[in-house]
């Protein structure tokens, strides 16, 4: 692709505010507000560098997490649920969007936030909490205890104790299934990037003013080589199976997630990339995956792949700058098509595998790993020819002739019984450190996704966000929904356990 020049950079200076918001899946979320203090809140006749300095003090919203509230939804009830935990990740994200819209207004009159904002939000989130618990006792006999304490969200001072402390929901949720455990994943820890939920946030900022920073790239040279892969063990499972699915060349987007959201138009205020399954978006079922057409050489794989889409942050703007996922939700700039995409299934470093069961979904990452925190963080990031050194809350930049690669290894062992779960993680888990499943599953195929992009050195690309999450590198995420045909599956399970390297 053609070498394209990014736009500058707007300062802190040039705007009188920035109001971010750290949305939690699930309806929780932590929401950080920027306001330039008036001449009157830092004293009378302060000096412009006092008020810059109250400026960079945040206030937090914090908002109780619905998600982590529910861990056992019957299924009946699971997708009123789901709706109306996807719709209270909406208001949360239209409450940012108030303070956005607000911003001179809030900072002459602080108690604007809570008049204006936080109490329509209440209000909101009351009657979707509402509305969960008469799903869930019309299905299980008994209400939910505790939801009406979920409804209010404070403000909180920024150097208060809290922020990230696992909250999850549908797409950031079991903080017990840490990321970094499979093969390449554990790179970045300690680089101390993309978890900084405030700090001076309107700094050096994209150009929506919702990130990425300078400081959340680093260049792969000067990383040291990390990766640690487990002891294979006797009897281990050591064939691959690799499906060739495009780069998805023909350009379907969405905004949708129907995993963690379904049913819902934009449920997850980012654009997808998708191969694989091109019925894929917010209302398929099963039946309409079943019948859908693939971009997969081999027609027996009708799954579904997805991810957030890569943008260059050069001023250029997409098909999408007006529409959801898109602009409307501050993600901008040109989209970019991977130059090479590989998908890998692979056997487990204790023993054989058994099949994945049909329409299986697994989600990998946590699009809200911010203010979750990173425990279940699991999108590594690289650079061609530097694949030893993985970095998981940083970009990379990469020398001359090396292009950006991200990569994610999912779960690979299954309970056995689920094709899904409440919080969309409990029916799947990482194996140990030994290579082993826990008690009670099963080691599985696991999909070691890996994607590449010829883009220009250095600062200047960010994946797609919920717009309160500052396109933090840590937030990157993969969805998964296995539409193999049995007769297909049987073949990769084969090829897996017979150690032979099959397409």
């Amino acid at each position: 692709m053609g070498r394209t020049s990014r736009k500058k950079r707007s300062t802190l200076a040039n705007r009188a505010i920035v109001a971010s918001a750290a949305l939690i899946l699930g309806g929780g979320g932590l929401v950080a507000v920027n306001v330039y203090a008036s001449a009157g809140e830092s004293g009378s006749g302060s000096p412009p560098g006092q008020a810059l300095t109250a400026a960079r003090q945040m206030s937090t919203i914090d908002c109780p997490d619905a998600g982590t509230a529910l861990p056992d939804v019957p299924e009946q009830a699971r997708p009123e649920v789901d709706r109306e935990l996807a719709a209270m990740d909406t208001q949360i994200t239209d409450a940012y969007r108030q303070f956005a819209d607000r911003r001179e207004q809030i900072s002459r009159d602080p108690g604007l936030a809570q008049n204006a904002v936080l109490g329509p939000l209440q209000s909101k989130r009351t009657a979707s909490l509402d509305r969960i618990g008469i799903a869930v006792e019309r299905a299980a006999g008994d209400r939910p205890q505790g939801l009406d304490g979920l409804a209010g969200c404070s403000l909180r001072a920024d150097d208060e104790d809290g922020g990230g402390q696992g909250e999850g929901g549908g797409d950031g949720q079991d903080g017990g299934q840490g990321g970094g455990q499979d093969p390449g994943e554990d790179g970045g820890d300690g680089q101390d990037g993309g978890q900084e939920g405030g700090d001076d946030q309107g700094g050096d900022q994209g150009q929506q003013g919702n990130g990425p920073e300078a400081s959340d790239f680093v260049d792969i040279e000067s990383v040291q080589p990390d990766v640690d892969r487990p002891r294979l063990r006797r009897g281990a499972s050591r064939g691959t199976f690799t499906t060739s699915c495009g780069r998805n060349e023909n350009g379907k987007f969405n905004p949708d997630n129907v995993i963690a959201a379904p049913g819902v138009s934009n449920g997850a205020h980012h654009m997808h990339d998708y191969v694989g399954n091109q019925a894929t978006d917010a209302f398929a079922g099963d039946d309409d995956l079943a019948a859908g057409e693939t971009t997969c050489r081999n027609r027996g794989d009708r799954s579904t792949y997805y991810w957030p889409v890569l943008r260059l942050q050069n001023g250029q703007d997409e098909d999408d700058v007006a529409a959801d996922g898109g602009g409307k939700d501050q993600n901008t700039g040109e989209i970019q098509t991977p130059s090479q995409v590989t998908l890998k299934f692979v056997g487990s470093p204790a023993g054989k595998v058994t099949a994945m069961p049909r329409f299986l979904r697994i989600i990998t990452g946590d699009a809200k790993s911010l203010t979750n925190g990173d425990a279940n963080a699991n999108a590594s990031w690289s650079c061609t020819g530097f694949e030893n050194r993985q970095l998981k809350d940083k970009y990379p930049i990469c020398p001359e002739g090396s292009q950006v690669v991200r990569s994610f290894a999912f779960q690979s062992c299954w309970d056995g019984r689920n094709t899904d779960s409440a919080n969309h993680r409990t029916h799947v888990a990482f194996a140990q450190d030994d290579g082993r499943c826990p008690s009670g599953f099963r080691a599985i195929p696991q999909l070691v996704q890996r994607i590449v992009y010829d883009v220009p050195p250095g600062p200047g690309f960010a994946v797609d966000s919920f717009p309160e999450q500052l396109h933090k590198p840590v937030t990157d995420h993969g969805d998964f929904i296995n539409v193999f045909d049995d007769r297909l599956m049987k073949k990769v399970v084969s090829c897996i356990n017979g150690a032979r390297k099959c397409r």
